[in-house]
């Protein structure tokens, strides 16, 4: 539950020391605010790469530059300097290196909890509820406005599923294509926002369907692994659209919640042993 609450840099919940620079974190119960201070020299590829074993960083970053300046590199060649004022996005998949004599120093909101650890350290099993969504008929869209307004679209969809995700407290791992795929901490807030997000589209004209199941996964740097997350894309595939399917894992832990669903039968699902019970909610 949101609570009233503040914690300073001067007394961090974790230092990270990597060359050419420190990350301070401090934690406000789930959400990690990291302040990074890259020193002049500093390279993602130089400083970070070795540690984290990627060919370019996987992190999406969310900040503010408070003085100092990053230029950054994406994967597919397209590049952007970063200055004292600004705030940024960064997608993953880039490199980044401090420009000039004068360290970069920000503050970040999505990248404090994992930036900067090895594999090792990130490799842990934790019990999550998983949320596929995904965009109906999006080929069909895309031939019906094009390709320019096709990009518009996913754009503004992007920015509604987020925006969707954050307020419910919510973990984006990755965009697929014309979807998401994100990680809750609570059933009853995974399945909220699945039935939040498609009204937050539906202004754009486009409709959504979305999967969710609830099981252990492997958080491996800014990805997370293992049968729960196959399962939770199986269960997404059999929804229809503007449906909110939920697998009957899930559908036991929200008990008392007040959502209300209806049965859609067993199916079998992809890396689960036997035939399970699916539930779509009641919107």
């Amino acid at each position: 539950m949101p609570r009233l609450q503040r914690k300073g840099f001067a007394t961090p919940d974790d230092v990270r020391r990597f060359a050419n620079g420190r990350m301070d974190v401090v934690k406000l119960d789930e959400i990690a605010i990291a302040r990074f201070v890259f020193q002049p020299g500093w390279r993602w590829s130089d400083d970070v790469a070795p540690i984290t074993g990627t060919r370019s960083c996987q992190h999406r970053h969310l900040g503010y530059t408070i003085s100092g300046t990053l230029e950054v590199r994406m994967d597919d060649g397209t590049c952007m300097t970063i200055g004292p004022g600004d705030a940024y996005e960064i997608p993953p998949g880039h490199d980044a290196w401090v420009a000039g004599d004068e360290p970069w120093d920000s503050v970040e909101f999505t990248s404090g909890h994992a930036f900067g650890r090895s594999p090792a350290e990130l490799g842990e099993r934790v019990l999550a509820t998983i949320v596929f969504s995904d965009i109906v008929e999006s080929t069909a869209v895309l031939e019906r406005v094009g390709d320019a307004a096709w990009a518009t679209l996913l754009l503004a969809h992007n920015e509604a599923v987020r925006t969707v995700i954050d307020r419910f407290r919510g973990r984006e791992l990755a965009t697929l294509g014309d979807g998401f795929f994100a990680l809750f901490d609570g059933a009853a807030r995974a399945v909220q926002a699945a039935a939040a997000m498609g009204p937050a589209v539906a202004r754009l004209g486009l409709r959504l369907r979305a999967g969710i199941h609830t099981g252990e996964v492997e958080i491996v740097g800014s990805q997370a692994r293992g049968v729960a997350v196959h399962a939770a894309a199986r269960v997404a595939a059999l929804a229809q659209p503007g449906e909110v399917l939920v697998s009957g894992t899930t559908r036991e832990l929200l008990d008392g919640s007040g959502l209300a669903f209806d049965a859609r039968g067993e199916f079998a699902l992809k890396g689960l042993s036997s035939p399970r019970p699916i539930f779509a909610l009641r919107l």
